[in-house]
């Protein structure tokens, strides 16, 4: 009437025409699912690579870091890897353990410095640092003098007579003159003292006057020896000398202020 049409509500309609559309209907699944998927396979990709990069870990050769006895650590096998100046990681690849530095050849003054390190080492000891000090000595020495001077050690208990005899030794270093025609060889003065306890536990003193020859060894320029210079050959010769076990006991080697003893 009068052109107008009224309105069909939707509980008018057939009951087909009332159902909703399927992707009406299921959407929110779908696109669950579809999400569920998408994370399924991001975690696949980052499984697989986690597995190739364990891969490759595993078959890469351990790296391996030689400590010496004087505390040096040096790599010795493998390869590891170094952040560089532009963030990226550089692998380094281990060489020789000690590679030899080009450089010139050293100079007098480093020979000299060589011969006092090694005497002031050597000589200078207590039962406490004994190994200590005899370990930074044989560092200093080329192979074939520090294994024989290991077997001498060894055949003569030297480490436990000095241990049993409370043995302390120092030294005083007057005077270091390389010998002439004779390169790399140098001639020690030394002012050398030695105390030691008895089997009575009485102190004995022995003060002397030694002569020193060490032969150096030029070996090249390295990060653990810069001179490149080792001991080759030592002896020890007695000049002069005297023993004292009175009960009080004077070291040469103390500046008493002038004092003398009465």
């Amino acid at each position: 009437m009068f052109g107008l049409k009224r309105k069909t509500t939707k509980e008018q309609l057939p009951e087909k025409a009332q159902l909703s559309k399927y992707y009406e209907m299921d959407g929110a699944l779908r696109a669950y699912a579809n999400r569920m998927a998408l994370l399924g396979s991001l975690s696949g990709i980052v499984a697989f690579g986690a597995l190739g990069l364990f891969a490759y870990v595993r078959l890469q050769p351990p790296v391996v870091i030689r400590v010496d006895g004087a505390g040096e650590a040096t790599l010795v096998g493998g390869e590891t890897a170094l952040i560089g100046g532009g963030g990226l990681l550089t692998p380094i690849k281990a060489s020789a353990a000690s590679p030899e530095i080009a450089g010139p050849a050293p100079a007098d003054v480093e020979g000299r410095a060589v011969v006092r390190k090694f005497l002031t080492t050597y000589m200078t000891y207590t039962p406490a640092n004994i190994e200590r000090q005899y370990a930074d000595a044989l560092n200093l020495m080329t192979l074939n003098f520090r294994t024989f001077t290991m077997n001498k050690f060894r055949e003569d208990d030297t480490l436990g007579k000095v241990k049993a005899d409370s043995i302390t030794s120092t030294i005083k270093i007057r005077s270091i003159e390389p010998v002439a025609g004779m390169p790399w060889v140098y001639q020690v003065f030394g002012a050398k003292e030695v105390h030691r306890l008895n089997s009575q536990r009485i102190e004995q003193t022995e003060k002397m006057v030694c002569r020193y020859q060490v032969r150096l060894v030029y070996s090249g320029r390295s990060q653990i020896h810069p001179t490149g210079l080792l001991v080759g050959e030592f002896w020890e010769q007695q000049m002069v000398g005297e023993k004292d076990i009175d009960l009080e006991q004077n070291s040469l080697l103390l500046d008493r202020g002038g004092e003398s003893r009465p």
